[in-house]
């Protein structure tokens, strides 16, 4: 009993992690060129690449992470996406006043969800995946 009770947890946290990466993942694509224009702005290294690549980390790859396929080599991958992305858009200590405390925030925030994804890799992606299915990544 306590197992399942268990797997329900984790599927539901491959969901919530998922959530957030999808929900913008879609809106980056939806606005592709509003999101160039956004890294262009920040300061982003070969802007057009780093929105393909944003794009590709929150669409198909938080996707597969939500529905449990490959979790645990993408999970490695979304805490180095996601620790890569807090450097870049999350640098509060080079800002001062509102928007410092607005990137502070983000920036923790991130760490957060680092650690949830640092879970998911521990754990892996529980009975209700695609890897249970097809028996990929067990513990």
């Amino acid at each position: 009993m306590m197992n399942d009770i268990n797997d329900v947890v984790i599927l539901a946290a491959r969901f919530f992690l998922a959530t957030l990466f999808l929900i913008f993942g879609w809106r980056k694509l939806r606005d592709y060129s509003g999101t160039v224009s956004q890294m262009v702005q920040d300061g982003v290294p070969m802007p057009v690449l780093a929105t393909v690549a944003a794009i590709f980390m929150e669409l198909p790859v938080a996707f597969a992470v939500a529905v449990g396929a490959f979790t645990r080599p993408l999970a490695v991958l979304l805490v180095l996406y996601t620790l890569g992305t807090s450097l870049i858009e999350h640098r509060y200590w080079t800002v001062t006043g509102a928007d410092q405390l607005d990137s502070m925030e983000g920036f923790y925030k991130n760490l957060s969800i680092m650690g949830g994804f640092l879970l998911l890799y521990i754990t892996g992606a529980g009975k209700y995946s695609i890897d249970a299915l097809f028996r990929i990544a067990a513990p």
